[in-house]
């Protein structure tokens, strides 16, 4: 889209263009280069548009990565879900059926979240930065995706687990938030990652983050589905 037609647009469907169109290329240059290297600037350019009219469309450039983030709350919900749905439920505590049960929802929470390296990103961004430079009502906008997507993932992970309501978001929260850490340890892509690899010593400083992540959430699995059924059995 050219600057002319920037300037041209009037009608609500062109507004959300120019939105879209800017949500677009800070996703493209947040790809290439890490969310915390891109600037206002370098956004207006890559969208064609002078920096002072792109920021008539957002407050800011946290406001337009905030936006991104619960757009990637949105996309990676739907997937996990469906993710969660494909797997047989157990809902009994301990033994080889329930074992193999954790592992494989572990393991499809972290290889979806892994395949989406700008949402681990910004997952790490958004209480550090993203949230800081925004009015309350985009912070609230926000939240309020975020706590409705976990929510669902949640509902959908008690009806496969034993586990209660409080656990299972536990456990999403988790799994979101140690990705994020995980992701930025991990340094994917980057100069400081060829560093890590090419010195014997800082061989620990390596992370590869979806097994990291799985064996996190597959031993939270174990120890809340094994607090849970204690807690329900009789007592003698």
């Amino acid at each position: 889209m050219t600057t002319a037609d920037f300037i041209r647009a009037r009608s609500p469907e062109a507004k959300r263009a120019r939105e879209d169109a800017i949500l677009a290329a800070a996703a493209h240059l947040a790809a290439a280069n890490g969310v915390r290297e891109v600037t206002v600037t370098a956004i207006a350019d890559e969208v064609g548009m002078h920096k002072s009219a792109m920021l008539r469309y957002f407050e800011t450039r946290e406001d337009i990565f905030l936006r991104l983030a619960a757009n990637a709350w949105q996309d990676w919900s739907a997937e996990v879900r469906g993710r969660l749905d494909a797997i047989t439920p157990c809902l009994a505590a301990g033994g080889p059926v329930w074992d193999r049960t954790a592992h494989s929802i572990a393991d499809a929470l972290a290889r979806s979240l892994v395949a989406r390296p700008l949402f681990c990103d910004l997952l790490a961004h958004t209480p550090l930065n993203l949230e800081r430079n925004v009015s309350t009502e985009s912070v609230r906008a926000f939240k309020k995706t975020a706590i409705a997507e976990v929510t669902k993932i949640s509902a959908a992970l008690g009806t496969v687990t034993p586990l209660g309501p409080d656990q299972a978001l536990n456990v999403v929260t988790t799994a979101t938030s140690m990705a994020g850490s995980l992701w930025q340890m991990a340094a994917p892509g980057t100069r400081l990652r060829a560093f890590y690899e090419t010195d014997p010593e800082l061989a620990h400083s390596v992370v590869d983050v979806e097994p990291r992540l799985a064996d996190i959430l597959a031993a939270l699995l174990t120890g809340y589905a094994a607090a849970s059924g204690a807690a329900r059995a009789p007592e003698h």
